[in-house]
């Protein structure tokens, strides 16, 4: 996270609570980064008010600029300023979807987290981050090379998240159940689970100084543990990594970081493997 030096923030002129641009002004302020204001709209010029939130932010001493832009729908419009202004991350205010809408019809803020080629944080509310608690949300059975960066990448974002705000790092990870028949005898018995990720674990619990506490490793899909963990703790930010499913499997079954987004009270930082930011990026060239 420390890298990022230019921030795109999704600006809703229609409301009144700028989520958003609170959060964004937080991190420009750890980071040193500038920020890049968009409005992402063409019925009505909105340049007064982004004027003024770039002079406000100017007299804080964070360096603003601004957009206003449509490109076809919400999604393509902040990914092509994003790579237009080399941003290294979206900062986008998040409303949860109605349910029958979502049913018939994907989120705009799904459709954001499976294509956008930079890290997102979708804020959910007011509630200051200082002091507060980080979640870092990984899947230890994972193995391959790219999962593993992956989840690196999360605990490394979570854990500067934690130090910028003066908070407490969490670490979480969810194991499947027992099964007796299961052909790898380690996943026949609950202890022998527990044993192998508290090991898998102990990188990051040594790395980044994790007490036994705050380490949550327990049975169950990662979809219910998240949000449960989530609300013990209290947790203000919960940093999670999708694989960016699409097609008729992500309709049907939705990524994690999909699933949980709206069950989550506190804000969600999403992040991808580099490999996938890379391919979305030529997506984005072609």
């Amino acid at each position: 996270m420390l890298t990022i030096k230019r921030i795109l923030v999704v600006i809703d002129p229609s409301r009144e609570d700028n989520v958003a641009l609170v959060r964004s002004r937080l991190l420009a302020g750890y980071l040193g980064a500038d920020l890049h204001l968009l409005v992402c709209e063409n019925r009505r010029d909105h340049s007064a008010v982004l004027e003024e939130l770039c002079a406000s932010l100017e007299t804080a001493g964070i360096t603003a600029s601004f957009t206003q832009a449509w490109h076809n729908n919400l999604t393509d419009t902040i990914i092509r300023t994003l790579m237009a202004h080399g941003c290294g991350l979206v900062i986008k205010q998040h409303t949860p979807d109605n349910p029958l809408k979502k049913a018939l019809l994907t989120p705009e803020d799904w459709k954001l987290l499976r294509y956008c080629p930079a890290p997102v944080l979708l804020a959910k509310g007011s509630a200051l981050w200082l002091q507060g608690k980080v979640l870092a949300a990984v899947d230890l059975g994972d193995h391959d090379d790219q999962h593993q960066s992956l989840h690196r990448s999360i605990v490394s974002h979570a854990a500067d998240i934690a130090r910028m705000i003066n908070g407490e790092l969490h670490l979480l990870s969810a194991h499947p159940a027992p099964m007796l028949s299961a052909v790898n005898p380690i996943y026949q018995l609950r202890e022998t689970i527990l044993e192998v990720y508290g090991e898998k674990a102990r990188r990051y619990v040594e790395e980044y100084e994790i007490s036994e506490r705050n380490t949550h490793i327990d049975e169950g899909p990662a979809d219910a543990l998240i949000p449960r963990v989530a609300e013990q703790i209290g947790a203000c930010v919960t940093v999670i990594g999708t694989v960016a499913r699409t097609g008729i499997s992500g309709a049907l079954i939705g990524n994690t970081a999909e699933v949980v987004l709206d069950q989550l009270s506190g804000d969600v930082l999403v992040l991808k493997p580099d490999d996938m930011i890379d391919h979305l990026q030529d997506l984005v060239e072609k």
